[in-house]
């Protein structure tokens, strides 16, 4: 096996997502099935578009070509997958095999650890990770503002906002009462004195307590205690904050990024 095929097979590992449950994958099997990517969108129920959205991102994770097109010839043209695609589906069918035999091993009452245990398979730099359920979606446009409310038991809701492409909403198969992880960078998180932030609050806008603290040059970093949630976010330079100091926490709807849930 040449250096070049072992990068290519472990880049496809990378463009996995949630097996059978995954719409872009469910997108290229269509292709491979049908040879057409318009028809392939319309068995898995999202827009041309989308479908073009989610072969790209695949393409991007895995680094390698999965769709070729086909021009002209009987039947005006189509498309069929690469040998890299078949070996994507076939390693997603062996990881959803490995992931329900996982999951009939699970013990009554241990659902908690389990869902933790899926939500760390992933590493990011994002900080900020909270378990979510959609609320509700309100689309204007090629832009869907999505309402969650975090999941745990929190004092009281705690309602955040994400602002997506409607060709993402489709793929994520976005829908009320869907399990989901809203992720974002620490840098993206604005801490102010509670003082300072306007009133009433925005979307977005979170009051809680400063736990902890680290100052440097380019910014203050400030962990927080919002209803119960921990949160991550960045106050200007020498803003003097201190520990227990009651402030506000925000971040721009379009800088929350939705993630599904393992499945």
């Amino acid at each position: 096996m040449t250096d070049t095929h072992s990068s290519a097979s472990t880049a496809i590992f990378d463009a996995l997502g949630h097996g059978p449950a995954d719409r872009r994958l469910a997108i290229l099997r269509e292709i491979g099935a049908g040879g057409s990517i318009s028809q392939a969108a319309r068995s898995v129920g999202v827009s041309y578009k989308a479908a073009w959205q989610a072969l790209d991102t695949l393409t991007n994770l895995a680094g390698v070509p999965l769709v070729e097109r086909v021009v002209g010839g009987v039947g005006g043209g189509g498309a069929h997958l690469t040998e890299a695609a078949h070996e994507l589906l076939a390693a997603a069918d062996a990881l959803h095999a490995a992931r329900t035999q996982l999951a009939s091993q699970l013990q009554p009452g241990s659902g908690t650890s389990a869902a933790t245990a899926l939500r760390l398979s992933v590493q990011t730099s994002m900080r900020n990770q909270w378990p979510c359920r959609v609320q509700a979606l309100h689309a204007s446009g090629p832009i869907v503002r999505v309402q969650l409310c975090a999941d745990g038991p929190l004092p009281q809701p705690l309602v955040l906002w994400s602002r997506i492409t409607r060709e993402s909403c489709e793929l994520l198969a976005l829908r009320p009462g869907l399990a989901v992880q809203a992720w974002c960078k620490a840098t993206a998180v604005q801490v102010r004195r509670a003082a300072q932030a306007p009133q009433p609050l925005p979307a977005n806008h979170w009051p809680g307590r400063a736990v902890r603290l680290d100052r440097g040059s380019l910014g203050d970093e400030v962990a927080l205690d919002v209803g119960g949630l921990q949160l991550v976010g960045f106050a200007a330079a020498g803003s003097r904050l201190r520990r227990g100091a009651q402030v506000v926490a925000s971040v721009d709807e379009a800088a929350v990024a939705l993630v599904l849930a393992g499945h």
